[in-house]
């Protein structure tokens, strides 16, 4: 497969969204991705709607470009296979807590003895080291331990709320991304794998903080954190005369420019909340209060125009309808359709980011559960009385 990580074997013992998302965007890069599955499957599978039992929706957007292998990891035969599998991988990933790992005899110490060169990475719910080590751990844990939903109630009624997405499992997921790219690296350098941990908590937490821990960042602080921008209750898109529409006027020429067009010449002269970005952001419930009220004056079209023809960022509010229609998108070719073996006529999204020297190529669509078993299996040298021998054990499926 082409990419830049083509050649990369990786065994893929995920399930859920921070798992997945983070091997999907390895095999989006080229590297072979062998999900490894329970015989029930990932329980992602089942989250529809779907045309098919356990190939849901959100299954077949996470799982693009990977192989199934169902393997029952409780029988010793299941093992046995893993273990063979992993004298050939470059990298394993997995979200399983790490004492079931070690259970199932596959923890670092176990999958290093087969392959010094692995890298073995564990996307944990929160740093081993810790007290909280041996707990679960899902993306509204997470928002909640992080601060998000403490910061939602900062910006409306005081009720705290998560955000509307599984920003903690994605989030994490990319960072895992980055800590097994970076480790091959080590790897090509020195010819040695290692044990890579992500944990959640963690990395939510430097996430949300690096926007608001403000003053506590000094001893002693000099305020209670938070950024006052983003909290601010006004921070969201602007009603117009005829919809809603998102524009930020941040820095000091755009705010010039802004005035300008608005007939506002004197304002940044005149009053001095507005003089620079320094005094905006001290009086910044102000400055977009006044904002929402001047944008109620023109209809989204018209704020279009004149924002576009000013230089200044703009975009419309897009809806899950409207999205498929922005021409940008359309112009790239991000949305693109794909016949599926099973499931039919779908929508894909592209792969998100390009490389002038390895660009990535097709994808294989989402796997079959355990579709392909066999294969995987005699590519790993297993006759076929063995691979038999494996079915009627209940090991494999």
């Amino acid at each position: 497969m082409p990419g830049p990580l083509a050649g990369i074997r990786v065994l893929d013992l995920t399930t859920v969204l921070v798992g997945p998302y983070c091997t999907q965007l390895l095999a989006e890069m080229g590297a072979e991705v062998t999900k490894v599955e329970s015989p029930e499957g990932d329980m992602v599978r089942l989250i529809g709607p779907g045309r098919s039992p356990r190939m849901g929706g959100m299954f077949l957007t996470i799982n693009r470009g990977k192989r199934s292998l169902v393997l029952d990891l409780k029988r010793p035969e299941a093992r046995g296979v893993l273990l063979r599998l992993a004298g050939a991988a470059d990298v394993l990933v997995t979200n399983i807590r790490p004492a079931a790992m070690a259970r199932l005899g596959l923890d670092y110490p176990a999958l290093r003895a087969v392959n010094p060169r692995l890298v073995y990475a564990a996307v944990v719910g929160y740093a081993q080291a810790g007290p909280y080590a041996p707990r679960p751990a899902y993306d509204d844990l997470m928002q909640g331990a992080a601060g998000i939903a403490h910061l939602q109630s900062r910006t409306g009624d005081g009720t705290p709320r998560y955000a509307p997405l599984a920003m903690a499992d994605r989030i994490t997921g990319l960072a895992a991304m980055g800590a097994i790219n970076a480790a091959l690296l080590h790897r090509e350098r020195s010819g040695e794998g290692q044990q890579v941990e992500v944990p959640m908590f963690e990395t939510m937490l430097n996430f949300v903080l690096g926007d608001h821990l403000g003053g506590k960042a000094f001893d002693p602080p000099l305020d209670a954190g938070g950024y006052g921008r983003l909290l601010s209750p006004d921070r969201r898109p602007y009603q117009t005369r005829d919809g809603h529409i998102c524009t930020m006027i941040y820095n000091d020429r755009q705010w010039r420019s802004f005035c300008a067009a608005v007939g506002w010449p004197d304002l940044v002269s005149t009053d001095p909340r507005f003089a620079s970005h320094a005094t905006r952001t001290q009086h910044i419930d102000a400055v977009l209060a006044m904002l929402a009220e001047e944008f109620r004056r023109r209809t989204t079209a018209e704020w279009m125009e004149l924002l576009t023809a000013a230089d200044l960022p703009v975009t419309p509010v897009h809806t899950l309808d409207t999205v498929f229609e922005d021409p940008h998108l359309q112009a790239t070719g991000f949305f693109s359709e794909e016949e599926h073996p099973s499931e039919g006529r779908l929508t894909r999204m592209a792969v998100p980011f390009t490389f002038s020297s390895s660009p990535t190529g097709e994808r294989a669509p989402a796997p079959r559960l355990g579709e392909h078993s066999e294969a995987i299996l005699r590519e790993a040298g297993y006759a076929e009385a063995e691979i038999a021998a494996l079915r009627e054990a209940g090991a494999i499926g």
